[in-house]
């Protein structure tokens, strides 16, 4: 997201009128291809695009920072618009003539992907745009390649054929995903976010934590964790929390490279965090063909030892620190908090309710989205009743209404919605609620932009490696090299999406990555889901890994500090981002992938012991400064739980409970010479 005043950066009240009501009319079109479905999936997807590609225009240059100059903004903007208009009313004529391209099909298909190219170089940067480049460049030309990596060559129309028509390129499952679920999610959370979401979620965690030991910090891990049940998105989940946690851990006494990364380091694990997890999750079900409460399922246990692992770090630095937190009566009640806002939780309860009752995303992001409307249109209409039981009388009724949705159909809810509008039209303030609601809608189109373009762009190589086969290639090198050894073909496929993610985002990361070295994964006898999630999970530790660091940067400017210092004290902090993957493929029960209530029970025992010592020995402290050898003591300790190899458990719980006990008595006796010399 642009850090400019201008375009999508800018408050949505700056914006030029035009670019408002396209972002306007974008959400409304989403809304209704997703309640009614009245066009096929090839012209919801295609005019997704367009839509994409106007925005981008209208509110990127093509250099710098200052608003685009708007004469070449609607022209290209409208071309990309045009490509839209052109498979909706050339649908069924395209189909018919499916892989003969008229010259006109030409025209429209090298349009469309310089335009999305170019609309990703606007919004990214250089990075995603090149790495796709190599790819259409290695369709055109591979040809001539030596060896493994040549293939029997294709024409220029093949290629246009396969990324610009057809549900395998610029069109394939990504943007399906990102016209239908992401959008909506973006959607919900950004209603939830106007309002009040984040003050509920930050005055919680301030009241429950804020005045223990580390108060601060500990607010900024639950509260990213909360967030991330509603944004999913990392870098969002930094600049949003990241502007009251980070100052406020810095006026502890927190160092701002320490503040920056624990900001960094929770939220990108929002991502991981069931129920809504980030983009990632939706495409990954839609990919692997599974229901996406199974990709819940499997990310909750290490979603909750990832933030165990950042919580137990927090609190050692805080410890060796001797970092007190706020004062008590400086703390809000948590339960007043709730008590204000409860009925913001309604909407994302009853969602939460529909993900894991095995309703689809779709549905259950519509419900959700219009629950949140309804619940924001009532609290301002139920203000002005004059009794408590007039009010329980009106939520009652409204419950009602909307129930009539599972008879009659989505139409139901959206009358009820119109009659609230209505209402509040009328009614002293309503105006300013039917504000939020417009602005809302404006802010989940401004969210959708970025992921959107990446999930069209990263079609190149979707439809390049389906094209070529270039996948399997691939995926023979790393059986070769695992075939002797499986740890070996991990830490080259983590090398993979660790370089991958030094210059994209953690959704184009994740589709190349799962496209060219989960395959791979799956043949060694890696559970299928396990494997995404391996690809996934360093899909995102890759935006706290130096030199790039995504989330640390976006952290820097918060933090007044360098984001590379904060990238170093981030990848201490997410310790156990970077072994759970491993742990989960050598146990799958850590994924919840087993049968036996005793396993997995177990795997989680054996991860949180392994993880907390290995916590320990990054920080340098338990209840006194460690000592080098201690540190190798507790390192081999982690390590040998972490493994999975014969006698490597029992061994890992012994050399734990040394390190424990030692210490422990090392610390005691630290203690009574220091009282005997006072």
């Amino acid at each position: 997201m642009s850090d400019s005043e201008q375009g999508l950066g800018a408050q949505t009240s700056d914006w030029p009128k035009a670019l408002f009501y396209t972002a306007l009319v974008f959400s409304i079109f989403q809304i209704i291809t997703a309640a009614f479905h009245p066009v096929s999936t090839q012209v919801l997807r295609a005019t997704h695009v367009g839509f994409l590609l106007l925005v981008v225009f209208l509110s990127y240059p093509a250099l710098g920072k200052s608003r685009p100059w708007q004469p070449l903004a609607w022209v290209l903007g409208l071309a990309g618009m045009a490509t839209a208009a052109y498979q909706w009313i050339f649908e069924a004529d395209l189909i018919q003539r499916s892989g003969e391209l008229t010259d006109s099909d030409m025209v429209i298909g090298i349009i469309l992907i310089v335009l999305v190219f170019e609309a990703a170089r606007r919004v990214m940067g250089i990075a995603l745009p090149i790495i796709c480049s190599i790819f259409l460049a290695y369709g055109l030309f591979g040809q001539y390649l030596p060896g493994d990596l040549m293939h029997r060559g294709y024409g220029v129309d093949q290629i246009i054929n396969q990324l610009a028509f057809g549900t395998e390129g610029l069109y394939g499952t990504p943007t399906y995903v990102s016209a239908t679920y992401i959008f909506l999610f973006i959607l919900f959370g950004a209603f939830l976010e106007q309002a009040g979401m984040i003050k509920l979620f930050t005055d919680f965690a301030m009241g429950l934590f804020g005045h223990k030991l580390g108060g601060p910090a500990k607010v900024a891990v639950v509260s990213s964790a909360m967030m991330g049940t509603i944004t999913g998105s990392g870098v969002a989940n930094v600049v949003t929390t990241g502007q009251f946690t980070i100052p406020l851990m810095k006026r502890f006494g927190y160092r701002a490279a320490f503040a920056g990364g624990v900001e960094s380091t929770s939220s990108m694990g929002s991502q991981i965090m069931p129920p809504i997890m980030g983009a990632v999750a939706f495409i990954m079900a839609e990919t692997i063909n599974v229901p996406f409460i199974e990709i819940a399922k499997a990310a909750l246990l290490p979603a909750l030892l990832y933030f165990s692992s950042v919580f137990w770090m927090v609190h050692l630095e805080a410890k060796r620190a001797n970092l007190c937190g706020l004062p008590k009566d400086q703390c809000p009640n948590p339960w007043t908090a709730v008590k204000e806002r409860w009925y913001l939780l309604i909407p994302l309860f009853i969602l939460i309710y529909l993900l894991f009752s095995g309703r689809t995303p779709l549905f259950s992001g519509m419900v959700g989205l219009a629950l949140t409307s309804i619940v924001i249109l009532g609290s301002a209409i139920i203000l002005k009743l004059p009794s408590n039981a007039m009010r329980i009388a009106f939520w009652i009724a409204l419950g009602v209404l909307c129930a009539g949705f599972f008879q009659l159909g989505i139409a139901v809810v959206f009358g009820v919605i119109a009659i609230l509008v209505a209402i509040c039209w009328f009614i002293k303030g309503g105006k300013d609620t039917l504000l939020i609601c417009l602005q809302a809608l404006v802010d989940g189109a401004r969210h959708a932009v970025p992921v959107g373009i990446a999930c069209a762009l990263v079609g190149v190589i979707i439809g390049i490696v389906s094209l070529t086969g270039i996948a399997s290639t691939f995926a023979s090198y790393i059986l070769a090299i695992g075939q002797d050894n499986l740890f070996l073909s991990l830490v080259l496929t983590m090398l993979t999406c660790m370089v991958l993610g030094m210059g994209i985002p953690s959704i184009p990361n994740y589709i190349i990555t799962s496209s060219i070295a989960a395959p791979a994964l799956l043949d060694l006898g890696v559970p299928l889901i396990v494997s995404h999630m391996f690809v996934f999970y360093f899909g995102i530790m890759a935006d706290l890994t130096p030199p790039v660091a995504l989330a640390c940067f976006a952290a820097a400017p918060i933090a007044k500090e360098s984001g590379l210092k904060i990238s170093l004290w981030a990848i201490r902090i997410a310790i156990a981002g970077f072994v759970i993957p491993f742990m989960a493929v050598y146990d799958p029960a850590l994924m919840l992938q087993s049968d036996s209530w005793l396993a997995i029970g177990f795997v989680a025992i054996k991860a949180t012991v392994g993880i907390g010592i290995w916590g320990v020995i990054f920080t340098g402290y338990l209840l006194q400064n460690l000592y080098w050898w201690e540190r190798v003591l507790g390192f081999v300790a982690g390590a040998s739980l972490i493994l999975a190899t014969p006698l490597s458990d029992e061994i890992g719980f012994g050399l734990a409970l040394v390190f424990i006990v030692q210490h422990s008595l090392r610390a005691r006796r630290l203690k009574r010479h220091n009282e005997q010399s006072e």
